[in-house]
């Protein structure tokens, strides 16, 4: 473990963003959170405070469907919290996963929500319930810490494990590296467990992250090729499985400088695809996570923070400096990068036989939705599951469910199950539903400018029916939908994007590649629901005529012309839009 001086912004007190400052009095991220909870007087906790609470996998809400009344009677708004847990890999097993379903119910207002980064987050949890929330979540060896912050955040993985010896390696170097990366304060500990180890007036030490943690969140995923099931160039670190002709896994090449958050009107800002660098052997695989971290610990911008994730630093820098950097960072070099391809994105529904000889069933959960809705009944059916499954569960990246590791003999039990409670409903969607996702939005979330969670299965919907009559109902196309650009389900990797402008206004981006490798582009700027099905339809007409054999949609669409393809996000992303522009 390296601890290298922090160097760049970083020293210039005077310019340091707010964050950071708070970061460098809150005595390793403890604040005033303690006091903040005591209060009675608010919901709230005080605002320096949400920003540390981040760290411990928590955001400061309020219930927007509320605030204008709220504000006409004069009441502070309906303060909540978001909580996520950490859970490398989306691994759960049925005993910890029952509950999270009763922590759910007794907190989290009956629903759980699966996100992007395979994990679990709950909505709608007051103040004073935040501890007994958390204290749940530990009874069951799971945490909270580190699922937001300028750390390190949930390290994802190719969605099963046990598809092949190379997958099931691959998770436990996921495990190996969050393990690693996990902050060692102790005030996750001291505030929400009561935990008083440390004994008095010690100091805590963070050897990696050091007193100031990182400029920005910091992602990192693995995947297997083919599938980019993960979408790893959407990572700041990607580590990208190579398996030699026997099936073992012999390294991984390394991709540096995804991200997908942008700001609407600011062109310095954008998404990003992370690019490859080169090459290491498997056993390397955390020591070069570390060191990436490191680089941009040290040379990350501390002064504004929509400039500080590591793309920028690689943009500014150059990536022949980053690549020097970070071998001079780890005392040998990088090899270059060797041959793979994706060929194949997303989850892979319904019952598959792994390698270990278990049974696999992936489960279509709308928008990471787990919420009973007359006889779709997921809540409950995942639970009795839970009650009799003696696997494990997994939650993708795509905001689904895997029902892991499901004996011969137990196989008709679970589908018993499935069938009682109507958890089969993704066999009878649409190739478009089944590749579309949405986050949160309104009403929780404090960013979101427009619906997106509530407002995306209507839309599909419509789309259905025009791409029926066009003849591609069976044709996959990705399509994702955000509140707001910060890009929380990667709409700029889809080969259609609608990222919110203002409520009930969206900017249509259009021509990414199906496999995650290529960003899409802006095509018109503030549609409503109408709007946006008027101009996707004489395009999906012009995509049945005129398509090549196996061409997919976003390629067509860049073929024709009709959006040019994104090389540089830096140079391109902004650019004029349509081709012959």
């Amino acid at each position: 473990m390296t601890q290298t001086t922090p160097s760049g912004s970083a020293d210039k007190s005077a310019a340091r963003s707010e964050v950071e400052k708070i970061k460098d009095v809150s005595n390793y991220l403890r604040g005033t959170i303690a006091q903040g909870l005591a209060d009675p007087l608010t919901g709230a906790i005080f605002e320096k405070d949400a920003q540390l609470l981040k760290f411990h996998g928590a955001y400061m809400q309020d219930d927007r469907d509320l605030r204008a009344e709220r504000q006409k009677q004069k009441l502070e708004p309906a303060y909540q919290f978001m909580v996520r847990l950490r859970m490398p890999g989306g691994v759960c097993t049925p005993a910890q996963w029952r509950k999270l379903d009763a922590l759910a119910q007794q907190y989290g207002g009956n629903t759980l929500r699966l996100t992007t980064r395979q994990t679990v987050q709950y909505h709608n949890v007051l103040k004073h319930q935040l501890r007994p929330l958390i204290r749940g979540i530990d009874e069951v060896a799971m945490t909270s810490i580190a699922a937001c912050g300028d750390v390190n955040r949930n390290t994802l993985v190719s969605n099963n494990p046990h598809l092949s010896p190379a997958h099931a390696e691959a998770l436990d170097w996921c495990l190996k590296i969050d393990r690693h990366l996990l902050p060692h304060t102790s005030a996750y500990r001291e505030i929400w467990l009561g935990d008083k180890r440390l004994g008095a007036g010690k100091e805590d030490l963070e050897p990696i992250y050091g007193k100031h943690y990182l400029p920005r969140k910091f992602k990192i995923a693995i995947a297997v090729p083919p599938n980019n099931d993960v979408d790893l160039y959407a990572n700041d670190l990607g580590f990208i499985a190579i398996v030699g002709d026997d099936g073992k896994l012999e390294g991984f090449n390394v991709s540096v400088g995804g991200g997908m958050g942008m700001t609407h009107g600011d062109a310095a800002t954008y998404p990003r695809t992370g690019t490859v660098i080169g090459y290491i052997p498997a056993h390397r695989i955390v020591d070069v996570a570390e060191k990436v971290l490191l680089v941009q610990r040290d040379f990350g911008d501390r002064t504004n923070r929509k400039h500080a994730r590591l793309k920028y630093t690689i943009d500014d820098r150059g990536v022949e400096w980053f690549g020097e950097t970070l071998n001079r960072y780890l005392g040998w070099d990088l090899a270059p990068a060797r041959a793979f391809a994706f060929t194949t994105n997303g989850d892979q529904y319904g019952w598959r036989k792994g390698a270990d000889g278990l049974w696999h069933l992936t489960l279509f959960i709308q928008n990471g939705r787990v919420k009973d809705r007359g006889d779709y009944r997921p809540m409950t059916g995942l639970r009795e599951i839970a009650g009799v499954h003696d696997g494990e569960f997994r939650i993708t990246a795509n905001q689904n469910l895997i029902v892991a590791r499901v004996s011969d003999a137990n196989k008709p039990r679970i589908e018993a199950l499935v069938k009682a409670y109507g958890l089969l409903e993704g066999e009878h969607h649409s190739a478009l539903r089944i590749n579309s996702m949405a986050c949160v939005g309104f009403p929780t979330c404090g960013l979101a400018l427009a619906e997106s969670e509530r407002a995306l299965p209507g839309l599909v919907t419509r789309l259905e029916k025009v791409l029926e009559d066009a003849g591609l109902a069976g044709e996959p196309i990705t399509l994702r939908m955000t509140g707001c650009p910060n890009g929380c389900a990667r709409p700029y990797l889809a080969e259609i994007g609608l990222v919110g402008k203002s409520p009930g206004k969206y900017n249509l981006y259009l021509g990414a590649g199906f496999h995650g490798e290529r960003l899409n582009k802006l095509y018109k700027e503030s549609l409503n629901e109408d709007q946006v099905v008027a101009e996707l339809t004489p395009l999906f007409r012009q995509y049945s005529a005129s398509r090549d054999a196996g061409e997919k949609f976003g390629d067509f669409l860049v073929r024709q012309g009709i959006v040019k393809a994104v090389v540089e996000a830096r140079e391109d992303f902004h650019g004029p839009g349509h081709a012959e522009s």
